[in-house]
């Protein structure tokens, strides 16, 4: 057995709306989906990580009660969370692909730091760089 981290979860606003973003545009695929009353256990993985899966959860119970789930949500609509990272072969050819799926990006493709990057939200307000991998 490997030890190590097998999921980290972010806060989406509408885990449909969210599954959708990941899946159709991202190119993620659907690792469990479960519900256990209103509450879903929803990860996906990226096709070339299958051992990580990332958690797509809404803020709530049993973790939050209702105001600070509000609050919580205003925030990550607002980008408050920091970015994740999505690294690609290339930028650029990334870049034009995601916009032709309907992802609104941020920031264009920019070289700093020897590489290229660039800068996209999902619906939830949830930030993204996606960085070239170093060649």
């Amino acid at each position: 057995m490997n030890p190590g981290i097998e999921s980290v979860g972010i806060y989406v606003r509408d885990q449909d709306e969210a599954l959708a973003f990941y899946v159709d545009k991202l190119g993620f695929r659907v690792h469990t989906d479960v519900k256990n009353g209103d509450f879903r256990w929803l990860t996906i993985q990226h096709p070339e990580q299958p051992s990580f899966q990332l958690g797509l959860f809404r803020p709530g119970p049993p973790m939050l009660d209702a105001a600070s789930a509000q609050a919580l949500a205003a925030l990550v609509a607002k980008g408050a969370m920091p970015p994740l990272v999505l690294r690609v072969a290339d930028c650029r050819a990334e870049h034009a692909r995601l916009l032709t799926t309907g992802v609104e990006f941020t920031q264009e493709p920019t070289e700093r730091y020897g590489t290229v990057d660039a800068g996209f939200r999902d619906p939830s307000g949830n930030g993204w760089k996606m960085i070239q991998a170093r060649g």
